[in-house]
């Protein structure tokens, strides 16, 4: 076994805006266990932006974490995609011109209802980049202070999920629908892991299109397990509803289509990693029944999963009237004012009120698991 820490996985799952709600643990941590530093980092979608944050960033983890959690409350709308009325109009005709032509040779092709051109500029000048890699995680990885980095992504053209890594004395592993490979990561895995799907636009990495991580990432901490964790932290922006909430309608009559999409969105991409943890620990009590000997090359994992003490899409609900007069004139037509759950608002709300509110609650819930935490990170 290494020492104990440095086995340590930092797992973090998407969410679109709602991934501010990460940087509250690590504002958490900077403060509480600013010594302590994450061997492995895996990110999904919104996730991957924080992961290579933390793992390309040159100074101490408490440097990356004050650094992250200045950049997510400075950020805005129009520095993650154009909400120009011009941009989004002309999105909105190319799309009505795609369906209404009947996807004829003379339609125009649509890459994304949106243009996330901002948020390459901002990843680009936000980390040190030399041809778009991303090369502090080199320089961390020669160092000794990270021993890998997983980015997950999905390719469009064969429907497989592949994770991308970089990092010292790792293994690849391959399955049906999900497979890893070597590469230098840089800005274009970022921007591919956070595609959300038909709202931002897919990217190109060699000769495919590859989206959003999140989707059919039915084994999101698997990368981590993969890489050698035998710890590993995980956040999720998913509100763990009690029975009560459960039973309570969000909605009157029809569903508008912004609450099928956001429900959509919730079950593709922050409920594998609680049926992955159940699974997990399933594994777990079937191992502390047998002895060392008898477990091939399983090993128990000791998990901790992080999630919200309040709905952050209940919470999003609240600012639509915040909204960009494009942005949130097409969100009014998706029906996101009829449900008192804004899902898919949450996605996009790139506030700060609202992204500083996250981070608020995170701190909060992390000083609540204060005494787990300090287990886990030894």
């Amino acid at each position: 076994m290494p020492p104990r820490g440095n086995s340590v996985a930092l797992v973090l799952s998407g969410g679109g805006a709602r991934a501010a709600y990460q940087v509250g643990l690590l504002r958490y941590l900077r403060r509480t266990f600013p010594d302590f530093r994450f061997q492995i980092i895996c990110g999904t979608s919104a996730g991957a932006i924080n992961a290579v944050y933390l793992a390309s960033h040159g100074g101490s983890m408490a440097d990356a974490c004050s650094g992250l959690a200045e950049l997510w409350t400075e950020l805005t709308f129009d520095r993650v995609f154009r909400v120009d009325l011009r941009a989004l109009s002309t999105s909105v005709v190319r799309w009505g011109t795609r369906l209404l032509s009947g996807g004829a040779a003379i339609a125009p092709r649509i890459q994304g209802m949106l243009d996330t051109s901002p948020l390459r500029q901002l990843l680009s000048s936000a980390m040190a980049t030399v041809s778009g890699e991303l090369v502090g995680i080199a320089e961390n990885i020669e160092q000794g202070r990270l021993a890998a980095l997983a980015l997950s992504t999905l390719n469009y053209a064969t429907g497989q999920t592949v994770t991308w890594i970089q990092g010292r004395d790792i293994e690849t592993w391959d399955r049906p629908q999900r497979r890893s490979a070597r590469a230098r990561i840089g800005v274009e895995h970022v921007m591919a892991s956070a595609a959300l799907p038909i709202l931002f636009p897919a990217v190109r990495i060699g000769s495919s299109w590859y989206g959003d991580g999140g989707v059919r990432l039915l084994a999101p901490l698997s990368p981590a397990i993969h890489l050698g964790a035998d710890r590993i932290l995980a956040v999720t922006t998913r509100y763990r509803r009690s029975f009560s909430e459960a039973d309570q309608p969000v909605i009157r009559g029809y569903p508008p289509p912004a609450q099928v999409i956001g429900t959509v969105l919730n079950a593709v991409f922050l409920d594998q990693v609680e049926q992955d943890a159940q699974g997990l620990k399933r594994i777990n009590r079937l191992l502390a029944k047998l002895p060392p000997e008898q477990r091939d090359a399983l090993r128990p994992i000791d998990l901790l999963i992080l999630q919200p003490s309040e709905d952050l899409g209940k919470l999003a609900a609240g600012y639509q009237e915040a909204l960009p007069s494009g942005l949130g004139f097409m969100t009014r037509g998706l029906g996101s004012h009829e449900t008192r759950s804004a899902d898919l608002l949450s996605l996009l709300l790139f506030h700060p009120d609202y992204l500083q509110k996250l981070i608020a609650i995170r701190e909060r819930d992390a000083e609540a698991a204060h005494e787990r935490l300090a287990e886990l990170l030894g």
